[in-house]
């Protein structure tokens, strides 16, 4: 009779109460697209994104106006990675084994760090997403929630979210494990929290309208190394514009970086990088308008905690392709994580006295709405 996976599930599923304990924040967060399923690797899914509505004045007539038509836009989501974890055992290793640590302990650690490997790695793309942030808020290098009952940090980031026209019902705020701690440390008195749930359980809660989650993966962002930059443009830039001139200035300003205009209270996020003279802001691009020779400063590297509405942001998730005829597989299986919804497959392989067990997970990541994505930085 042939061996099967059937006798390991106990061990997988022991291995994944190890990886559901780990900081995931962001794949919880965002819509995951089932249409992935039907995406190759390198395959574009594209997503329809519609322009704002314009009015006018109604005006009595034979017949109506000539107008209405829009151009369509559209986001893309590309399956990118197709990653795998192998565990390899041979007769002789796991003979000796048994006589110390143990093969099936040893086989449990290594799926558990498999697991967490995968799941870290989309974690960390979808963190890598904060470049695409509309806009930012707070002290780079200062921890947010760092005073008590102030929960003026996630209400500021939520009004940018609302201005830009956000849906309210489902946003979410991840932050780095700093943030968290002091969100603990700072606001879990039952008088400030509401209850003691967080004080006694140290579950975080929802905060200004945010399901707040923890991530070990938000990014430390570098900053680039302009100096000196003025708005280059005679006729000045008006509120909506996204591509920006700067001259007389030197050094760089990369994606991400957030820069603020004089006499514009307002942080911005370089969606891409200055290139040409031009550096061009994230959507929905300037809130002020600006003047000829208004100067640029340049923000300080920061953490980039990150909030943003579920449907801002799409992780497209899946299963790696297989051939219609199989491949060299003895068997297969699928398990979920719980806590984050992400199906991995497990495969064993049985080769010339050995056998490869692999861990694998195929997935692309996007921002589809820059608008509905804000940074608080730390």
């Amino acid at each position: 009779m042939a061996n099967t996976l059937t006798n390991l599930i106990p061990d997988i599923y022991a291995a994944l109460d190890v990886v559901s304990l780990e900081l995931v924040g962001f794949v919880p967060a965002v819509t995951l697209d089932p249409q992935a399923a039907r995406g190759a690797i390198g395959q574009t899914l594209r997503s329809a994104v519609t322009p704002a509505a314009e009015a006018s004045d109604i005006v009595p007539g034979v017949t109506p106006p000539d107008d209405g038509d829009q151009v369509i836009g559209n986001q893309a989501l590309t399956i990118t990675k197709s990653r795998r974890v192998p565990v390899r055992w041979n007769g002789e290793q796991t003979l000796g084994i048994n006589s110390g640590l143990g093969y099936l302990t040893v086989r449990q650690q290594q799926f558990a760090q498999a697991m967490r490997r995968l799941i870290n790695e989309l974690e960390a793309d979808l963190a890598a997403l904060y470049v695409r942030a509309s806009r930012a808020y707070g002290t780079a290098g200062l921890t947010p929630f760092a005073t008590a009952g102030d929960y003026s940090d996630s209400a500021a980031v939520r009004q940018i979210l609302v201005d830009n026209g956000a849906p309210i019902s489902d946003l979410q705020l991840v932050i780095n494990s700093r943030a968290g701690t002091s969100l603990r440390a700072k606001q879990a008195q039952a008088q400030m929290a509401g209850d003691t749930s967080l004080l006694r359980q140290g579950v975080l809660f929802d905060l200004s309208g945010f399901a707040v989650r923890e991530s070990a993966q938000i990014r430390g962002h570098v900053k680039g190394t302009a100096a000196a930059y003025v708005v280059n443009n005679g006729a000045g830039y008006a509120v909506g514009d996204t591509v920006i001139a700067v001259d007389g200035g030197a050094g760089t300003l990369l994606a991400g970086d957030v820069i603020t205009f004089a006499g514009d209270p307002h942080q911005y996020v370089v969606g891409t990088a200055l290139a040409g003279g031009s550096l061009t802001l994230s959507a929905p691009g300037l809130r002020q308008a600006l003047v000829d020779g208004t100067a640029v400063t340049l923000v300080n590297g920061y953490a980039a905690n990150m909030a943003f509405s579920r449907s801002a942001i799409v992780a497209g998730v899946r299963l790696p392709a297989l051939p219609e005829e199989g491949d060299m597989a003895d068997d297969r299986m699928t398990i979920t994580d719980a806590r984050s919804g992400i199906a991995l497959e497990v495969s064993l392989y049985r080769q010339y006295r050995q056998i490869q067990y692999e861990i694998s997970l195929a997935w692309g990541v996007a921002c589809v709405k820059p608008e509905h994505l804000a940074i608080l930085m730390g």
